[in-house]
């Protein structure tokens, strides 16, 4: 039941951070943007709540919760129209996997700073020539024989806040001595390391947070740069990627849900013949629709970070991919609503929901696809053929 009803904690962590949100809100977020900023004030301050660690041991700092309350963090944070992309990087994907997996000098490391906001790491998993495939990924890690150290190279595609983050954990590959074939290992690779670069990429998306594409030529690392046992990396890969799912989802769902309120305020009040706009069911049941949808998804969220907080990696994978795919068609329905039901002021800065429209669209494509959701589910819970 706790996966469905929400416990009075929960009820009075969403109330909080809605709070703080609607403190900022959507002006800051444009605000920032303009500006060429990081929403550095925001972070801040949510650190200081604790809300950024929420999700990590206590011992180190965190609030000792799980992704079940850092997803609601982002959510509510999104329902406010300020939404932190590298929640979902930083805490849940790096926090995560370090807190689960990492040395004890890793933890001590890491995982306080990022509990308390003043460090952040980066996510390198994407490649210019693997896409959504992650057994093609081709940055390669090989020993040193005369010193130990890791020597990596490769590069990375559509990163999330290198220019702002200490390190970035770098998905790399290792030869397995039995069989010679490749497998995965996750390094934590610091910003200033020699041989690490980054290129910022052009994007029309206008966020705080921007994206990076990155080279690594022969970038050395000592032996302890690898995180968790170099035998375990597809285990340790998916630990992060399943978080980063269930807080896609959240952000989906926040900016749905921001998108939807909007809409709702515009309808209750724009009069144009003797009733106001929201009377009309033309106007008013896809908005009600939208709203369906949202909390559906908003339900499969709660069931995918509750089982990954049980500790149900494999039930945990299933429905947090279920739960990503619902959050981006929810979203991306509810704010394509919420302009149509602005008409001409859905496209105006006044109101700020145009921007949106391109927004949402990533909620489908990032961090994985709509249609390799569908093949997973088609394959690992249906039991169809493979088509790739």
């Amino acid at each position: 039941m706790s996966a469905i009803i929400e416990t009075d904690e929960h009820r009075a962590l969403r109330a909080a951070v809605a709070q703080l949100g609607k403190r900022y809100g959507r002006d800051y977020i444009t605000r920032i943007v303009g500006e060429g900023r990081h929403p550095g004030e925001l972070w801040s301050e949510a650190a200081k709540l604790g809300y950024l660690g929420v999700n990590l041991p206590e011992e180190y700092g965190g609030g000792g919760g799980g992704i079940a309350e850092l997803s609601l963090v982002l959510e509510e944070l999104g329902a406010a129209g300020c939404p932190l992309l590298m929640m979902v990087v930083s805490p849940a994907i790096c926090g995560t996997v370090i807190a689960r997996f990492g040395t004890d000098a890793q933890k001590q490391h890491w995982l306080p700073g990022l509990a308390d906001g003043t460090r952040t790491m980066a996510f390198g998993i994407t490649e210019p020539d693997a896409g959504s495939n992650s057994h093609r990924i081709t940055t390669t890690a090989r020993r040193d024989p005369d010193t130990g150290d890791w020597l990596l190279t490769g590069r990375k595609v559509f990163i999330s806040g290198v220019d702002t983050a200490d390190a970035t954990l770098i998905v790399g590959r290792t030869e397995d001595a039995r069989t010679g074939s490749l497998k995965p290992c996750l390094f934590i690779v610091p910003r200033d390391a020699e041989g690490f670069t980054r290129h910022r990429i052009d994007m029309e998306l206008a966020a705080a947070e921007k994206q990076f594409e990155l080279t690594l030529d022969d970038v050395r690392l000592p032996a302890d740069a690898l995180v968790g046992d170099e035998d375990a990396g597809l285990l340790q890969l998916f630990a992060g990627l399943n978080p980063e799912r269930v807080m896609t989802a959240a952000f989906a769902i926040g900016m749905g849900r921001y998108a939807l309120a909007r809409a709702v305020e515009y309808a209750r009040d724009r009069t144009v013949w003797k009733a106001p706009i929201g009377a009309h069911q033309a106007i008013a049941h896809p908005l009600a629709q939208a709203h369906i949808d949202l909390e559906l998804a908003r339900l499969m969220m709660q069931k995918a970070a509750h089982l990954y907080d049980a500790g149900d990696d494999v039930g945990a994978g299933e429905a947090a991919n279920m739960a990503k795919y619902a959050a981006g068609e929810a979203c991306v329905k509810a704010v394509d609503q919420a302009v149509h039901t602005l008409g001409g002021n859905g496209l105006t800065r006044e109101f700020g929901l145009a921007s949106l429209i391109t927004a949402a669209r990533v909620s489908r494509i990032a961090p994985v696809s709509r249609e390799m959701i569908l093949n997973y589910v088609s394959h690992q819970t249906l039991g169809l053929p493979k088509s790739y």
